[in-house]
């Protein structure tokens, strides 16, 4: 009897996409971890995301509220609500994502990505994810809503904790971790808050706070929501840009020659290696997909990595090719819940790598075997060791 396809397999964390291109090749079909249906296919994926009336958002919350976790506000956030309730609060919010809003952090972030840039490139041999793919997008983060960037370390535990969840077969230790991480999170917002009602500032929860247009749970929701989005996935996506160019190293040199390539660039990267790899979705009747008769109630994983390699829309699928004329417009998902931030997202990496560029001819990897987050919904190296070749002025 063949084993169950099992997407935290270890060797399918290290490398996702062999298994992805087997279950494109087949139907719809269940793996585990749950018995989830996989839906591997660009066009399939497209039409479970469009169709919110047959598959709900919902299971992605129930995703993060299994029955060993009494609580957790990420569980009620806006990501994982359908309308009307999703179009009240993504409006609430979407402001401060808009194209006017970034513009007027652009100077701030180009700043920090300098600093950092400097910083990074001088030690010469660095953990890039440490050093700066995680330090922007939580110093950007701490411009927009006011977190204590020293506090970092935290940030990052509670994140990868929180994606873990959907995945979760845990000890009884591994569940008291993830509490303590959920009641901590909850205490640092819960200050957050207070201090924004006292002393309102320009940040967005201040904006919230004045507005009084969210309860308290939606707040923290909201909150919530906003640490693996964030940062954890911009962070994904510069480690993994950094990883795909010294394997690279033509594609570095001809970016590094030619900056305007970079936006080609990081569209590639979101493609090859995307950050967000899977969405959660709840089955509201039974539904036939892909000729397969999925039945009321069952989850559906929506394997975005998967699709992003479908052979049937991207030339070549498996070979880094930034400026491919087939355009991906999955990386940041689809539909009413298309990513608030993937305009944040793209800044920041635009402008952290042409801090980096500027500064370096080349980069190498220390160590070949790469440690990956254990989550199927978002993947990146959990430390990235490099070496750099600095550039020499002349």
């Amino acid at each position: 009897m063949r084993p169950p396809l099992n997407l935290m397999a270890p060797d399918v964390r290290a490398n996702p996409y062999p298994l992805y291109a087997q279950l494109r090749r087949g139907p719809v079909c269940q793996v585990e971890p749950g018995g989830m249906w996989a839906v591997s296919r660009y066009d399939d994926v497209v039409a479970v995301l469009k169709d919110t009336r047959r598959f709900s958002s919902v299971g992605l919350g129930r995703g993060f509220l299994p029955p060993w976790l009494a609580r957790n506000p990420v569980a009620s956030s806006l990501v994982m609500k359908d309308p009307p309730e999703h179009t009240r609060l993504r409006g609430l919010v979407s402001k401060a994502f808009s194209g006017p809003a970034l513009q007027r952090l652009e100077a701030q972030v180009r700043t920090l990505a300098e600093e950092l840039a400097e910083a990074t490139v001088q030690q010469r041999e660095v953990d890039f994810t440490a050093a700066f793919a995680l330090p922007l997008p939580v110093r950007v983060l701490n411009l927009l809503f006011g977190l204590d960037p020293e506090r970092w370390p935290d940030m990052r535990r509670w994140a990868e904790d929180l994606l873990s969840i959907p995945a979760s077969q845990p000890t009884p230790e591994r569940m008291e971790d993830i509490r303590r991480s959920i009641q901590e999170m909850e205490e640092c917002f819960q200050v957050l808050i207070a201090t924004r009602r006292a002393r309102p500032g320009e940040d967005l929860v201040s904006e919230l706070v004045r507005a009084e247009s969210m309860t308290e749970d939606e707040l923290m929701s909201f909150l919530f929501s906003l640490l693996p989005a964030g940062f954890e996935t911009t962070a994904h996506l510069l480690s993994n840009t950094l990883l795909v160019l010294a394997q690279h190293p033509d594609e570095l040199e001809r970016v590094r020659e030619d900056p305007r390539r970079i936006p080609l660039l990081i569209e590639e990267v979101l493609r090859y290696e995307p950050p967000a790899q899977s969405s959660l979705r709840l089955v509201t009747e039974d539904t036939d997909l892909g000729g397969v008769r999925i039945p009321r109630g069952a989850l559906v994983a929506v394997l975005l990595g998967a699709a992003l390699r479908d052979e049937q829309r991207f030339t070549e699928a498996d070979r880094f090719h930034p400026g491919r004329e087939a355009q991906a417009h999955l990386p940041f998902g689809h539909g009413i819940h298309f990513c608030l931030g993937a305009m944040l997202a793209r800044m920041e990496a635009r402008l952290g790598l042409e801090a980096l560029f500027r500064r370096i001819r080349g980069v190498s990897l220390t160590r070949q075997e790469v440690q990956w987050s254990q989550s199927y919904i978002a993947r990146g190296p959990l430390s990235l060791p490099l070496r750099w070749e600095p550039r020499v002025e002349t």
